[in-house]
């Protein structure tokens, strides 16, 4: 069975069709895997009766990524439905609903910063609690553009979004940012994992700096979160 790195993880799975395949080849690598991944004809079945007018690789592709990111609640890890930055070597996450805009405002944090940014995962970006810091990783499971790379770097905040007129952004208290970023993660349907998202969550938002952004797409947008988001990571 081929292996791959995903989130400094080693993953255990045999992709059928190409455009898992594909994705994931750039994550390839040697030796056994701390768990594996995969599904039975019986579920790619139920899965195409979910998920009508979609192909079965798309059903393949969608379903190794949920799977892949159940697994990780047990390695202290979540991933959030987010286009994730990384500048300088410091990770910054936008997330929102889809078609709210966050995607295009990453791309403004590229044209922004220039060659000192890129796109780390531009949909569904791992993170990782290891030896007391946050890490943002890229994986194959990336959306329809499937942007992503195969590093990671130290998360140094979130931000959701909202479209306006104007610009500002403000550091969201807990109480209003763990509902938002549960609705943007899995909510596993396993008591042991939810209880596992909770306390990753409740510990996340005590350590990295979470804000609202209402914003619209000119480039001023993005100057304002990074500069915010950059002095904060800085104090």
């Amino acid at each position: 069975m081929p292996v791959y790195k995903i989130a400094d993880l080693k993953v255990g799975f045999e992709p059928k069709y190409n455009l898992l395949s594909e994705r994931s080849e750039k994550y390839r690598c040697d030796g056994e895997p701390d768990f594996n991944i995969g599904y039975t004809d019986n579920l790619m079945e139920h899965q195409l009766d979910l998920y009508k007018g979609i192909s079965e690789a798309e059903v393949e592709y969608l379903w190794m990524g949920t799977a892949f990111n159940v697994k990780l609640l047990e390695y202290n890890g979540m991933f959030l439905h987010s286009s994730t930055v990384v500048v300088d070597g410091k990770a910054y996450s936008f997330s929102a609903p889809c078609g709210t805009g966050k995607s295009t405002h990453t791309s403004l944090w590229l044209k922004l910063l220039g060659d000192k940014a890129f796109i780390l995962n531009d949909d569904k970006a791992a993170y990782r609690l290891i030896d007391g810091k946050y890490y943002a990783y890229g994986t194959p499971f990336s959306g329809k553009h499937d942007i992503n790379v195969n590093t990671s770097a130290e998360l140094c905040g979130i931000c959701f979004i909202e479209q306006a007129a104007e610009n500002s952004i403000e550091r969201m208290d807990i109480d209003s940012a763990v509902p938002l970023l549960i609705s943007q993660t899995l909510r596993p349907s396993n008591v042991k994992r939810t209880l596992m998202l909770c306390d990753f969550i409740d510990e996340l938002i005590k350590n990295i700096p979470v804000y609202k952004l209402k914003c619209n797409m000119n480039i001023d947008a993005a100057e304002l979160s990074y500069e915010t988001m950059k002095k904060e990571r800085l104090f």
